[in-house]
């Protein structure tokens, strides 16, 4: 594993992402618009929009992300670009840990401007620091790239991959204590819902509408999101093959 060729990779993805205005869009502008939209629903009751419009801060980075690495990855495999760079003196750790940074340094930039959109002009309020808020989220954003990067390695097509998304992304909107409360669901759902990442970013970003300071459940379930991210990479790299098919 090279540091040299880790920053390579990464300055050559975010290169690319830099030329493509509709990924820029879906990045920065759709979360924010989502945002509004939201706000306006739940228009003169501000108290909803809080604690609906702060979980979903960490959702839709984390779909947007999924959505574009998945895409990206599945690009670079089509193209015969992964192959041509694999048969460099590129390791894997090296390409996926590029993908991996590129794509963490966007979800800052897109956790930045979200949440600049929801405190500053949507008037949205916590209990919490705004920093922890963008610490999670960008956590969150990172996961979401991760599981995309793994799940283009069972795709052939664009189309297929995005069909990934519905069972990677709906299960867990049902599951992470968004739609209803964890507590009030039959223990079977329970039970499953503890190995959905998505739950653990849900859970504390509700940490940090509730309690002024961070918790030490917080710290764990942010804990939990990066470990899910890191194995997810892991899981990534180990799909990589030098010869497309």
């Amino acid at each position: 594993m090279s540091v040299r060729l880790t920053a390579w990779t990464a300055l050559r993805v975010l290169n690319q992402l830099r030329h493509d205005r509709r990924t820029i869009a879906l990045i920065l502008v759709v979360p924010s618009v989502l945002l509004a939209l939201l706000c306006y629903v739940f228009n003169g009751r501000p108290d909803i929009f809080d604690q609906v419009g702060l979980l979903l801060l960490g959702v839709f980075p984390f779909t947007s992300m999924f959505l574009i690495t998945s895409v990206a990855m599945l690009r670079e495999r089509a193209s015969g670009t992964l192959e041509r760079l694999l048969s460099m003196p590129l390791h894997k750790l090296d390409l996926i840990l590029g993908y991996g940074i590129a794509f963490a340094a966007v979800a800052v930039v897109q956790a930045i401007v979200a949440a600049t959109v929801a405190y500053e002009l949507l008037g949205l309020q916590t209990q919490g620091h705004v920093v922890i808020v963008l610490l999670i989220v960008v956590s969150t954003a990172v996961l979401g790239s991760s599981a995309g990067l793994f799940t283009s390695a069972f795709a052939r097509t664009e189309f297929q991959a995005l069909q990934f998304a519905p069972s990677v992304i709906i299960p867990q909107l049902l599951l992470c204590g968004l739609i209803w409360p964890r507590e009030e669901m039959a223990a079977p759902l329970r039970a499953v819902s503890n190995v959905v990442p998505l739950r653990y970013a849900a859970e504390a970003l509700d940490q940090v509408g509730t309690y002024p300071e961070p918790t030490t459940l917080l710290w764990r379930d942010l804990v939990v999101v990066l470990a899910f991210g890191v194995v997810l990479l892991a899981a990534g790299a180990v799909t990589l093959r030098r010869r497309s098919s």
